[in-house]
């Protein structure tokens, strides 16, 4: 037992170096050409960190604690209701709103969770399913966020403190990139803290993990709070980005799934998964729907439902099990040669 923390502290800190290299990468991909003279490359870019940081923040939930929610496009449009009624209907810049849909966020997570975790196995998924629908259409007769039309933003100066800009989307990149830091930087802490030997025990088993003295219950909410305040800041960012909300653009089953399968694609439960499934699914998805016209958005999703059969089917662990699998054989052919 002596030996494991050693050997996993070693491991960490060749992940860090390598995480903070990326980040690195990140922030001087502005300055390329490619980047700053396409409005286009930026918007690719811009989706593949929101998506990467939202399916992580789903990753907490689903892929580390084990618990498979399709519910999460509902925290996410609290979020960008939050920063939207703050902006259209009280006249307020967004950074009291993004913080309030938040907390509001974790609340709701944790109030409608509390009951629907006593459900196990696909029933809780199933759960999850019927709560998507209650508050799509709650919110589309309710008027008062703008019901079924939803919220237009009007004119607002441009700049980090509206958190607006028109003329280059750089501003949302930067933006953006600090939400990345932020969502990976709390699961890179997770996996390196007691939170989430625990998260990992439940996942595993959870009557092991409570004779064990894990408290499953508390650290299921936990979970559920946490992932669902950053997938509402995630919502946020994206009410922003796109200058208006409604129920179908935020609170709805395709948007829970995509977050689903952006991870399953790129390896459940591990901290580059999101990042690797969002970087092929997002450009797959942009430049069908761009050079394709309006049969892009079926083209991309045909693709991506045929690779999530083949990762399902002969690589489970997605592209990051592939990836451990191409490493491994490699060490094992230098160790051979040696």
């Amino acid at each position: 037992m002596g030996g494991d923390p050693v050997n996993t502290t070693r491991k960490m800190t060749r992940k860090d170096l390598f995480w903070l290299s990326l980040l690195a990468f990140f922030a001087v991909i502005p300055l390329t050409p490619w980047f700053s003279h396409s409005s286009f490359a930026q918007h690719v870019m811009i989706q593949i960190l929101l998506y990467s940081s939202m399916a992580q923040a789903w990753n907490i939930l689903g892929g580390y604690c084990g618990q498979t929610s399709f519910g999460h496009s509902v925290f996410f449009g609290i979020g960008a209701y939050g920063t939207g009624m703050a902006v259209v209907k009280f006249g307020l810049i967004p950074w009291p709103g993004i913080l309030a849909g938040a907390v509001i966020a974790a609340v709701v997570a944790v109030t409608i969770s509390f009951p629907c975790f006593k459900l196990k196995g696909h029933y809780f998924a199933i759960a999850t399913f019927a709560i998507v629908e209650i508050f799509n259409r709650l919110f589309m007769v309710w008027y008062w966020v703008g019901g079924a039309i939803g919220l237009d933003y009007g004119f607002t100066q441009p700049g980090w403190k509206n958190f607006v800009w028109y003329q280059s989307k750089v501003g949302y990149f930067y933006g953006v990139l600090l939400l990345f830091v932020l969502v990976f930087g709390i699961v890179r802490w997770i996996e390196k803290h007691r939170f989430g030997f625990y998260l990992r025990a439940v996942r595993e088993g959870q009557e092991t993990a409570e004779s064990l003295g894990v408290n499953s219950t508390r650290v299921k909410l936990s979970a559920m709070a946490l992932s669902a305040f950053l997938a509402a800041l995630c919502g946020a960012f994206f009410a922003q980005y796109n200058y208006r909300v409604d129920p179908p653009m935020v609170m709805s089953l395709d948007m829970s799934m995509k977050f689903v399968l952006i991870t399953i694609l790129g390896g459940l439960g591990t901290f580059y998964g999101p990042l690797l499934g969002a970087a092929l699914l997002i450009p797959l998805q942009e430049y069908t729907r761009a050079y394709l016209g309006g049969i892009g958005g079926g083209v991309d999703l045909i693709i991506f439902g045929l690779l999530i059969v083949v990762v399902v089917v002969y690589q489970p662990k997605g592209i990051m099990g592939i990836l451990d699998r191409v490493v491994n054989r490699i060490r094992r052919s230098k160790g051979g040669g040696n």
